[in-house]
């Protein structure tokens, strides 16, 4: 793997850390702020933050594998 290749991979970890805390934060936002009128947002919200985490951890996964590989 080039050092190029595994730039990227830890690019792309970084992104998505950034969109799921972007999306947790929106989910806070709504249990802290907007509950219980909000209710109904809840369910989208919610798998949002569960798709954009379930992202960020396939992307670490690849990272660390590249990381170990580039060793």
């Amino acid at each position: 793997m080039t050092e190029e290749e595994l730039k990227a991979i830890r690019k792309a970890a970084r992104k998505a850390k950034r969109i799921a805390t972007e999306h947790a934060s929106e989910l806070h936002d709504l249990v802290e702020d907007r509950l219980p009128a909000a209710y109904r947002e809840l369910p989208a919200i919610t798998e949002a933050t569960i798709k954009a985490c379930e992202a960020w951890e396939k992307a670490e996964a690849e990272l660390k594998k590249a990381e170990e590989e580039a060793a």
